[in-house]
């Protein structure tokens, strides 16, 4: 906190208030605003004995070298333990790495994994690949499993049960505490991807013991970041994935932890727009005839709002859209292909609203029934509502060729 912080016993104040002030240094660094860029890989030492001593501080490694990361690497930690709750928050450089870390440093050869059917591809490209390679079994679950399923899922060798709520192309809900409490009655481990939940989901009141977030989205805020974070609530948890980072050698670019810092001070003003204007546009697509069914937690139509109104205190920007089953994907395809205030991407949690058809397997049943039809991913930028719905619009009118 900076050097002007409010003094303890100040009342707790507001999430967009701390984001404003958190991970700087205040008056302290020649009275600059945002914290400076610390770039190296030598880090010199006065001698021997203060290096010694050095090691002992900031986690026990404290600017050995520069892939143990520097002031701003820290600053940016500081403010994503802060964000979800947590203790101690290791930045790596991609989301997909987030996911990989503690993949690996809980699981060895003969250990099973569970994992939500509705799991972000990279992350089930890794259990299907290095993971099983490695002599790591995976099961990909029902991601609406309740207590009862999983702890029937748990087995003796069960090291791991990953979740991921919602699923970020298909929206499921995950009861995590309820799949919490299985887990560590078999002493499993679980691990959330909060990316969606940002801030609205706090993982380690709900049972987690490791969060990944994938800072490229809501935290850099402006689609030229990748970076993603790893956030426990232990000091034993801490040390078994900062031990893994740093054999891994991950390491993230400072310049992305200084943009990531500058991102936040205006992520929750943007959170807040994009919040709205996600429920207001999907709430104007499940009015739509073209529209079986609009996958966003937020909505009560949603198969599983109740526990997200339960966990939750707020929605991102980013839901499915599930067209009738007499369109096809060529359709969906065709009505994105004409839209003119939604890019074609893959990511989500930027500025700029995007459009893309779902890939996956959408049609299994997953608990919340069958999708039917195909379906497209929506995320709603800053941009005006009224416009989108608009460019919306006229898009549906090519739906049909």
């Amino acid at each position: 906190m900076p050097d002007d912080a409010p003094p303890k016993g100040h009342p707790p104040q507001a999430f967009a208030t701390r984001m404003s002030h958190a991970g700087r240094a205040g008056t302290r660094i020649h009275g600059f605003v945002n914290p400076a860029v610390h770039r190296g890989s030598t880090v010199l030492q006065t001698s021997n004995a203060a290096r010694r001593e050095g090691s002992k501080r900031r986690f026990d490694q404290y600017m050995t070298y520069g892939t143990q990361g520097g002031p701003t690497h820290y600053a940016l930690e500081d403010v994503i333990a802060e964000i979800e709750g947590g203790t101690r928050s290791l930045i790596v450089g991609t989301g997909l790495a987030a996911v990989a870390v503690p993949l690996l440093a809980y699981l060895k050869a003969g250990d099973h994994c569970l994992m939500p059917d509705s799991v972000y591809g990279p992350g089930r490209n890794l259990a299907n690949g290095l993971l099983k390679g490695w002599g790591v079994e995976t099961t990909f679950y029902d991601p609406c499993v309740d207590e009862a399923g999983m702890a029937a899922l748990l087995r003796p060798n069960t090291k791991v049960v990953y979740t991921e709520s919602p699923g970020s192309h298909t929206f499921e809900v995950q009861d995590i505490p309820a799949i919490a409490r299985a887990a560590h009655a078999r002493g499993a481990k679980v691990l959330m991807d909060n990316t969606w939940g940002i801030h609205h989901f706090m993982p380690f009141e709900k049972g987690v013991d490791v969060s990944i977030q994938a800072l490229t989205k809501y935290v850099g805020g402006h689609s030229d970041v990748l970076l993603g974070s790893v956030t426990v609530n232990s000091d034993a948890d801490w040390q078994v994935v900062r031990g893994a980072g740093s054999q891994l050698g991950q390491y993230a670019s400072p310049d992305e932890c200084w943009l990531a810092l500058r991102g936040i001070r205006t992520m929750p003003v943007r959170l807040a727009r994009q919040e709205a204007s996600g429920i207001e546009v999907a709430r104007w697509f499940e009015a739509r005839p073209e529209v079986n069914q609009v996958m966003h937690p937020a909505l009560p139509s949603h198969p599983q709002h109740a526990l997200w109104k339960r966990d939750f205190t707020g929605a991102c920007s980013l839901f499915g859209v599930v067209f009738r089953p007499d369109y096809t994907q060529d359709d969906v395809e065709r009505f994105i292909d004409n839209l003119t205030l939604f890019g074609i991407g893959a990511s989500w949690g930027g500025f700029e609203s995007l459009a893309t058809v779902t890939t996956g397997n959408i049609t299994r049943t997953a608990g919340t029934g069958n999708f039917g039809g195909p379906m497209a991913r929506i995320h709603i930028g800053l941009e005006e509502p009224a416009d989108l719905i608009a460019d919306l619009e006229q898009g549906l009118r090519h739906l049909r060729a």
